[in-house]
């Protein structure tokens, strides 16, 4: 996203933020006895934010609306600490979720493993904890912010019919890791709405990455060459650069169908220049700010209920990138 761009919707956002406070203490103002509404409580709560490296550009944009909401919040007295997490390694993610005791809350984006929830579970019954773009199954969290992955499988299995057309053809999904709930939600999706809507159409394979950039290259050209056939890509994670180089090596750029999540600047350059065909993006930088209100209210230092909030999904092609 560009500067003026990113300004654009951080100006969108505090219209919004704006707006909240003014209909949220609305009543009270009424009542004339709002003198303290504004005032800094004396005691700062911190809370503990988990999150991928930002070498992960959602990962970064993620980070980017942490930041940016805490300074639209600055008077709610919250701090908030990032710490990066492996997803390759679910036993340091437990240990890591362990480690924020000393924290008032949380709000974390993990893949979906048996040890991560565990830990979460236990942590659950000191502090609240939300869970952030990817959701934890059972985990006993607070609230969800973020879409519905099943749904977008779905936009993206409409849209990767639609672009192959009458002929169809086979198609790959390449992901992160079935563990991260949202990549294995979006795949149930893409499969059902294939089923459903396009027979011609068909899964040929899954193929995970590990959420490495590099590694999506890599089997996207593995599964080319052993496949020349294949006619679409469904990519869920990180690494839409070195899949597009991997097909323009292989001379399959310009029949071959991409469709990817999250508008990036390196995927709206890919967008722009129509060597993928389009993007489907949650809005990372409205989920952080919504779990940062929702973690500010079960802490009680936003007024309101504190529940999950499913954001919407845009849809981006050359044409609106």
């Amino acid at each position: 996203m560009s500067r003026p761009q990113r300004w654009i919707e951080f100006s969108t956002i505090a219209a919004e933020y704006a707006l909240t406070r003014r209909t949220a203490y609305w009543p009270l103002r009424a009542l004339g006895i709002d003198r303290a509404l504004d005032r800094t409580p004396s005691r700062a709560l911190r809370v503990a934010v988990l999150i991928q490296p930002l070498v992960n550009p959602f990962h970064a944009s993620l980070r980017e609306g942490i930041d940016l909401a805490s300074r639209m919040y600055t008077t709610l007295n919250v701090q908030f600490f990032v710490h990066h997490i492996d997803p390759r390694k679910p036993a340091a993610i437990a240990a890591a979720v362990r480690d924020c005791r000393s924290y008032d809350g949380l709000i974390i984006t993990s893949p979906d493993d048996i040890l991560v929830r565990e830990a979460v579970a236990v942590l659950s019954r000191k502090m609240p904890i939300v869970t952030l773009a990817t959701d934890l199954a059972g985990c006993g969290r607070a609230a969800y912010i973020g879409p519905d992955d099943r749904q977008a499988g779905r936009v993206a299995g409409d849209l990767m019919g639609l672009f192959l057309g009458k002929e169809g053809g086979r198609v790959v999904v390449v992901a992160g890791s079935r563990d991260i709930t949202g990549h294995r939600e979006r795949e149930t999706g893409f499969r059902d709405i294939v089923t459903e809507r396009y027979p011609r159409c068909s899964l040929a394979a899954v193929l995970e990455t590990g959420e490495s950039q590099e590694e999506a290259g890599r089997v996207v050209e593995v599964a080319f060459r052993e496949d020349p056939g294949l006619r679409g890509i469904y990519h869920l994670s990180a690494g839409a650069m070195p899949i597009v180089s991997s097909l323009q090596r292989l001379g399959r750029i310009d029949d071959t169908v991409v469709i990817t999540h999250e508008l990036t600047p390196n995927r709206r350059m890919l967008l722009k220049s129509r060597k993928i065909n389009a993007v489907i993006d949650q809005r990372p930088l409205l989920e952080a700010r919504l779990a940062v209100e929702t973690i500010a209210k079960l802490l009680g230092r936003l007024p309101g209920e504190a529940v999950s909030s499913a954001t919407d999904i845009q849809i981006f092609l050359a044409e609106n990138a």
